[in-house]
């Protein structure tokens, strides 16, 4: 019988939680100003702490969001949610760009990192939307923060891309994205309370529907996950290769071949995704730009064949999914709690909302 994966991010969250004699994350921060360029990724730790990508800046924060009461259990939705930001900050709704979302499990607060204005005007803004749908902005002075700066981030035309994506998982803080280096595609390990920023792991894949292996291609997004008690990160490609990496294999300065273990469409751009358990079975949502929402399952992902040879005649490989037809027009997500999930979904106007879903 398969021997049944879990998710690493969600357990380990769980028993950080629930763990009375640990240290709270919070008390390595110190109080002032962040001095943010531009705010990307989310991700969240214990405790109300919140990670934000610096892009322009080359540097990942650590935030207290001072955000560590339950908001309750009722279903998030907000209707019009550029229109009401774009009030609060007293801005053209066409002035502001969405870049991520996440949910605070300490609150289940929502968090989106917001870019008002653009070109030179352009200024980093986070916000707070809780359970009754209230949108605020979160105070970004004389607050406490940690700050690490990436060592080599990449020349100015990519450095949109030098943070594509955060998590953390046991004490780490992984960073996705481009860096300054012959492997251009890497993934960092950054210890918490922050230590100095590593120079990242070089990572190689199989692109199948280009028939080649590729090493400048970022990450688009990915997730933490445990197989057979070993943690991985899933992380997904534009055009759309799914690969494994174990975590263990991201040293410093090294490079790793990640293993390519599904092909889920060329032409496509993941957007989002999140790992979950239904029916006792672990399955991968992701968001796309020309594919719908998929749900991947997992079954097999330990003794999957690796795809090492180009994909022709049909456009996917590997592990399998559904399109969740009723899921349309989806950007971001993010759990929301073990059976639910939180959505920004760009209407056929051209509005977004927040809406929560059962997760398939």
């Amino acid at each position: 019988m398969l021997h049944r994966t879990r998710f690493a991010l969600a357990a380990l969250l769980a028993a950080t939680l629930c763990t009375t004699t640990r240290a709270d994350l919070t008390e390595s921060l110190k109080k002032g100003t962040p001095d943010l360029k531009s705010i990307g990724a989310l991700a969240f730790a214990a405790d109300g702490v919140l990670f934000a990508g610096d892009p322009q800046g080359g540097a990942i924060f650590a935030i207290d969001t001072g955000d560590k009461t339950a908001g309750g259990s009722s279903a998030l939705k907000v209707e019009g949610l550029d229109g009401k930001i774009a009030s609060l900050l007293g801005i053209n709704a066409k002035q502001l760009l969405i870049n991520d979302l996440a949910v605070n499990p300490a609150s289940g607060n929502a968090y989106l990192s917001i870019t008002r204005g653009q070109g030179a005007d352009a200024a980093p803004v986070l916000l707070r939307v809780d359970r009754k749908g209230k949108v605020e902005e979160v105070p970004l002075k004389d607050i406490k923060f940690a700050k690490a700066t990436l060592p080599d981030p990449p020349a100015a035309k990519d450095r949109p891309q030098s943070i594509t994506g955060l998590t953390f998982v046991n004490g780490r803080v992984f960073v996705a994205g481009l860096a300054n280096e012959e492997f251009s595609s890497t993934l960092r390990a950054i210890p918490f309370p922050f230590a100095e920023a590593d120079k990242g792991t070089g990572v190689e894949i199989y692109h199948g529907s280009h028939g080649k292996f590729e090493t400048a291609s970022p990450v688009r997004t990915f997730a933490a996950y445990e197989i057979k008690g070993e943690p991985h990160l899933l992380a997904a490609y534009t055009c759309t290769p799914l690969v494994k990496i174990p975590v263990k294999e991201l040293k410093p300065g090294e490079k790793v071949k990640g293993t390519t273990i599904a092909e889920l469409g060329n032409g496509n751009r993941p957007l989002d995704m999140i790992v979950y358990q239904k029916g006792g079975k672990d399955y991968i949502l992701m968001a796309n730009n020309k594919r719908g929402v998929m749900k991947i399952t997992t079954e097999g992902i330990d003794k999957i064949d690796p795809i090492t040879t180009p994909v022709k005649g049909s456009p996917t490989a590997g592990l399998t999914y559904e399109t969740v037809a009723d899921l349309k027009g989806v950007e971001q997500l993010a759990k929301l709690d073990d059976t639910h999930a939180l959505l920004l979904v760009r209407t056929t106007s051209g509005a977004f909302n927040l809406e929560t879903i059962d997760l398939p």
